[in-house]
């Protein structure tokens, strides 16, 4: 069965229950709380839920947002995004294009060549190691 066509329960049996509020039900992990916030290890930043790579550690920096961001992605094929509108702001939602969890927020705030941040949950993430 492919990652798109889990149901709720399965997610349940495969996440832990922080990973399953952000990554399926779109909530967000505490600000300055996650576990790649301030990781400098090389290596592919990939989806927790499936295993779709998402980011490199090159395009890595520090935002001062609480959040691990990114200001590119691994390919264009990684994510989906889409206008968020929800808690009275503006932003676009990042999601996995494979299996379609939650990663957090594209903003136009971040540093050349860019200028874009991706502003990612630690819980929908896992660093494979180079």
């Amino acid at each position: 069965m492919s990652d798109k066509q889990k149901n709720n329960n399965e997610w349940l049996g495969k996440l832990t229950p922080e990973q399953y509020s952000v990554c399926r039900n779109k909530s967000t992990e505490a600000p300055f709380s996650g576990k790649y916030l301030d990781c400098k290890k090389p290596g592919v930043y990939e989806c927790i839920c499936c295993g779709n790579p998402l980011f490199v550690s090159e395009t890595k920096f520090d935002s001062g947002s609480g959040w691990p961001s990114f200001w590119d992605v691994k390919s264009n094929d990684s994510i989906n995004k889409k206008l968020d509108s929800t808690h009275g702001m503006q932003r676009v939602e990042v999601t996995c294009k494979s299996c379609g969890a939650h990663l957090g927020h594209m903003f136009e705030d971040g540093p050349e060549p860019t200028g874009l941040r991706y502003c990612i949950n630690s819980v929908s993430l896992d660093l494979k190691e180079h």
